[in-house]
Parts: C-alpha cells; structure tokens; sequence
C-alpha cells in the first residue's frame, strides 16, 4: 500500500480560492505550483507556494508555507495546529527567530484538515535523511561555519527557555498542576505515549529503559518553562551560519528546559555515534554547548544526563510509531523488525548499558 499522497494541483485550486476571501481587497490573485513535502498521516503536510496579487494599484508577493494537519495513523494521538500557530505567533514579540504567522484556518472544509499559513524563511536546514554529519550541505561548510550554527543554535534554545510563559499568554499548553513534581508529570505523560504506540506488545529494550528512568528519577523539576519538544537544529532554518527561524512546535509544552537540552544534545548524538558516523570537525562538544546554554539561560543544567537518557526513550517510542506507519503503508514488510531493531533503540541500548534491541531484552 502507497503512503498516500495529496492531490497538488487539487489543493492548489482550493488555497486559491480560499485566499480570496482572505484578501478581500486583492486582484488578480495567483499562487504557484505547490511544492514540498506532500505525503499524508506521517506529520503535518508542508506545502510551500509564491502569491502574488495587486492591490491599491501595486503588484505584491509573498513566499509562503502552509502546514496541514495530518488525518488518519499520526504519530502522535492528537495534532493542534491551533495550538502551535498560537505559540509561534506569541514568540514574534519575543527574541525567538520564528516566521511571521499570517492566517490560521480550524475548520477542516477547505483543505480537509486545518491548518495556518505563514511567511517562508530563507535559508536551509540540516539533513535528517540522510544525517546531517554524514551528507548533505553541513558536510560541504568550513569548521567555522559549523561552530557558528550550532552556537547560534544553542543560542536559540536558551533563548525560548528565558521567556515566560504566562507573560506570552502562553499557559494553556500541557503541563503539570501547580505544586506537581514535573519530572514525573512528563515521565507518566510519556509512558503513556508508550503505552498508546504499541498497544500491549511490549519492547524489552524500551521496558528496560523506563525501569532504568523510573529508578534513577530527579525530583522536582522547579517552575514549568516553555520547552519547544522537538528541540535540534533540523527544526531550524540557517543563513550565513545564524540560525533565522525556530519551526516545529508540535510537540511543545511546559517543563523543565532540561528536557529541550537533553534532546537537543542526544538527537546530534543520535546523528552521528547512532548512525555510525563521525561527528564533523567544528561542532562545539557537549560540554562547551551547555556551558553556553547555562550561561545565556543564567543557571546551571540540572540531571542533564537523565534527561538524556529520557531523550532517548522518547525518540525510541517515536520512532516504533514511524515504523508502524511505514509498514501499514507499505514502505516496510510485514514482518520487518525496524520497529524494534534501529538505530533509536540500538543507541539507547548502549547509552543504557542494555542488552541491544535484536537481543531480546535487558542485560
């Protein structure tokens, strides 16, 4: 069974007509061909597109994107793409690069799902397919320009950690009760992600990880702040080596910033020691990123090797649901082991000292 795909030309036609009503005052209202990503149920579709229109006698143009809430097998249980136009909307008063928000559409007629529309920002983003410290544009830059990316990067991210979030009206997201110990607030809110992934068939490596998470737990957590969720620099745009904007909000709530620095600094793990290659020359280590994270952030990272850890449980659980999405669609057999046996649940193994995934279980 094909991954099912968005019919383009279709949806182009709909955009269209539903931007008119958008621009009551436009003219000659054209949008390009929409290109990008186009396949359905894996994540948000992202269509990007050229408008251009006449209005008050001058020609205009803008390049734009437009996220689609995905329908059908998602990875995660529920999608709001309300939720992060509101979030990404909020951060534009703040020192967060994020693009320019322009509409948001909650009701599902015109596109079949809803979704926001937003400027598109220049520039690139770092390669997940394949990593990025083994192909793409990164590999091609000077050491230079690679430290500059990541620090800017890591600029980034203590820069969210700094806001406030009821001052960006930002409290609605998910996050424990006043006075809740939110490290166990995100750790049951993320066995039950676990749970909901694979459905009574359990996997030993992952049990075996939750044990160890369970037994080594911190208490506390201190004040919910705002964590972006999918917190590396593949979520990030990059020119001249200065990350430009801050994308994909939808795992975002309120925690502990450690949990966006632990991800952060596992997911570049994962992209070089998990896939067997070679960190690249100008990289900041990791103890030189969390010095710059402490000291822009203006406190210290706390049990930053558990939140490593739950990085990595985490990344596992998802990855389990990409597969199960893989196989119903055909991309994998039936009998495939990769939602088992990968490169996620291999790493975590050795981060953990477990026995790996094609084994069985825990050592």
């Amino acid at each position: 069974m094909p991954v099912p795909r968005r019919d383009l030309d279709e949806t182009r036609l709909r955009l269209l007509d539903w931007l008119r009503g958008r621009l009551p005052r436009a003219r000659g209202i054209e949008v390009s061909p929409l290109t990008g990503p186009a396949a359905t149920g894996f994540s948000n579709d992202t269509l990007l597109f050229d408008l251009a229109w006449e209005e008050d006698g001058r020609r205009e143009q803008r390049a734009l994107v437009c996220r689609v809430q995905p329908t059908g097998l998602g990875v995660f249980p529920r999608y709001d793409v309300a939720q992060q136009y509101r979030v990404m909307d909020a951060l534009r008063a703040t020192a967060v690069p994020v693009p320019a928000m322009l509409w948001l559409e909650p009701d599902p007629a015109p596109l079949g799902s809803p979704f926001f529309v937003m400027e598109r920002v220049e520039g690139r983003i770092p390669s997940d397919t394949p990593p990025y410290h083994s192909g793409g544009w990164v590999t091609e830059i000077a050491p230079a320009e690679r430290c500059a990316l990541w620090e800017s990067a890591v600029d980034a991210l203590a820069e969210i950690h700094r806001q406030e979030p009821a001052a960006l009206g930002l409290d609605f997201l998910d996050a424990p009760p006043p006075g809740t110990d939110t490290v166990a607030w995100q750790l049951e809110h993320w066995t039950r992600y676990y749970e909901w992934v694979v459905d009574g068939e359990r996997q030993p490596t992952l049990d075996a990880a939750l044990d160890w998470l369970h037994a080594r737990r911190p208490r506390g957590g201190g004040v919910p702040r705002l964590c972006w969720g999918d917190a590396r620099i593949g979520n990030m745009i990059f020119r001249d080596g200065r990350c430009v904007a801050v994308l994909d909000w939808e795992m975002a709530t309120l925690g502990p910033p450690e949990m966006d620095l632990g991800w952060f600094l596992y997911m570049d793990r994962h992209h070089s020691d998990g896939v067997g290659a070679a960190r690249l020359p100008g990289f900041p280590g990791r103890a030189e990123t969390v010095a710059r994270w402490e000291q822009r952030v203006g406190r210290p990272a706390l049990d930053l090797a558990w939140w490593e850890a739950f990085a990595g449980f985490r990344f596992a659980a998802i990855i389990i649901r990409v597969a199960q999405q893989m196989i119903r669609f055909g991309v994998l057999q039936p009998d495939s082991t990769f939602p088992v046996d990968n490169t996620a649940s291999r790493l975590l193994a050795r981060e953990l000292d477990l026995l790996p995934p094609a084994a069985g279980g825990p050592a």
